[in-house]
């Protein structure tokens, strides 16, 4: 048996896989049945070493450059699959050889768009994943990243609270550069709306978009949130009156996007009475890491929004606020978080991330208050959650051993 492994660090398990067969005829007793996306290439899962492993057959030259492109977005922070090597050189039992194959890890809680949209999700299930895919473009391109092929299938999503968070998985056609000219990026948007209007067309087509959905319409809509989002971020302001409250303005909004300004460019004009001011370092996660820092909670940006809120309630209603935020973060997680996860079943902790739990059960508790007119007592709103929720839920975790076809609809919280 003759192959080579390229790794960071590699698993000695990874030589059990039987590198001499097809991917596409790997034995069931190795492969996991999870969901996966359409791809050009065979891929496969199989569950290793106590995790789960992504295996994809691909040219050896495209998978080396893949392999870099994954571990350079790793190091800039970029949400996106984690590599874990390449098998190549391999040959089969005659001798012929066979293409490589590119080893990821496989990504938690997370599902390709088609397994969203077999269940019977919210309308506006599109809109939300289209706000998570413009986020993750506008991230990528920040960071000098041209992706080559965006579009839903090349992504993964996270239920991150009422939202998602989208996470590259193929970046064969990727190139990372100092920074991207304008042109790059409009090509990649242009690439970005053509793919996205046919994925939701063949999904309008199996009868699984809701009506009320327009594909072009979508597709137009992703360039106008790009565009936004992209100038929110990176545009030059002019201001004259007042500067110092529309710095603080500006400073705010980029905040309530998710972002953290680390720099500001600050310049007079010629005539010395307007200041023109730039954002220089845009970092996303604002919300989720004030919430580690006071709380050591590591969650997804809106989940960490839910949560930061109701610490906040939770700090008012206690007559915490001459208390210090640590003081306050410190009591809600012992007296709220902690008890309400320590409350769901452990047999059913595995479906949802415990932050994603957190926010669906007090947004369940808020509809039975509303339901119901009256205060619901939050260990009422738990056990609710679990029985009619979350016990109906498949497992977000793996998903092991299930044939995504045969799933059947899952409810999904209630708007509000």
């Amino acid at each position: 048996m003759a192959f080579n492994i390229t790794a960071a660090a590699p698993d000695p398990a990874l030589l059990d896989l039987p590198w001499a067969t097809p991917l596409a005829d790997w034995p069931p007793d190795v492969v996991a049945a999870l969901p996966r996306g359409i791809s050009r290439h065979v891929v496969r899962f199989v569950k290793l070493s106590d995790r789960v492993l992504a295996v994809k057959e691909i040219a050896p030259r495209a998978a080396h450059h893949e392999y870099r492109m994954l571990r350079d977005l790793a190091a800039l922070g970029v949400p996106s699959v984690t590599a874990v090597g390449v098998v190549s050189g391999r040959v089969d039992e005659s001798g012929e050889p066979l293409d490589a194959a590119l080893v990821t890890r496989h990504l938690q809680f997370s599902l390709p768009y088609r397994a969203l949209f077999a269940n019977q999700l919210v309308p506006d299930t599109a809109s939300r994943l289209l706000d998570a895919l413009v986020a993750l473009l506008v991230r990528l391109h920040l960071a000098g990243f041209y992706w080559g092929d965006v579009s839903l299938s090349n992504t993964l999503f996270r239920r991150d609270a009422s939202a998602f968070a989208a996470y590259l998985v193929d970046a064969e056609t990727g190139e990372l550069h100092p920074e991207l000219t304008e042109g790059q990026r409009m090509y990649d948007l242009d690439l970005a709306q053509t793919n996205i209007i046919g994925e939701l067309m063949d999904l309008e087509a199996g009868d699984r978009l809701d009506p009320g959905t327009d594909p072009l319409a979508v597709g137009e809509d992703l360039v106008t949130r790009y565009l936004a989002l992209w100038d929110a971020l990176t545009q030059e302001e002019t201001v004259t009156d007042n500067a110092k409250w529309q710095v603080a303005a500006r400073i705010a909004e980029l905040n309530s996007l998710g972002f953290d300004v680390g720099e500001l460019t600050m310049a007079s004009d010629e005539n010395g009475s307007a200041l023109k001011i730039q954002p220089k370092v845009v970092e996303p996660g604002h919300h989720a890491r004030r919430l580690a820092r006071l709380t050591g909670l590591e969650v997804q940006e809106n989940q960490a929004r839910r949560l930061l809120n109701d610490l906040d309630a939770h700090r008012h209603d206690r007559g915490m606020t001459d208390e210090s935020e640590e003081f306050a973060a410190h009591d809600w997680v012992a007296n709220v978080f902690e008890p309400t996860i320590k409350a769901i079943p452990l047999d059913l902790r595995g479906k949802l991330e415990p932050a994603q739990i957190f926010h669906e059960v007090q947004e369940h508790r808020w509809f039975m208050s509303q339901t119901e007119g009256r205060y619901v007592p939050m260990d009422q709103a738990v056990q609710h959650y679990v029985d009619h929720v979350l016990r109906h839920r498949r497992d977000e975790a793996s998903l092991i051993g299930v044939d995504t076809r045969t799933l059947p609809p899952v409810p999904d919280l209630p708007a509000g």
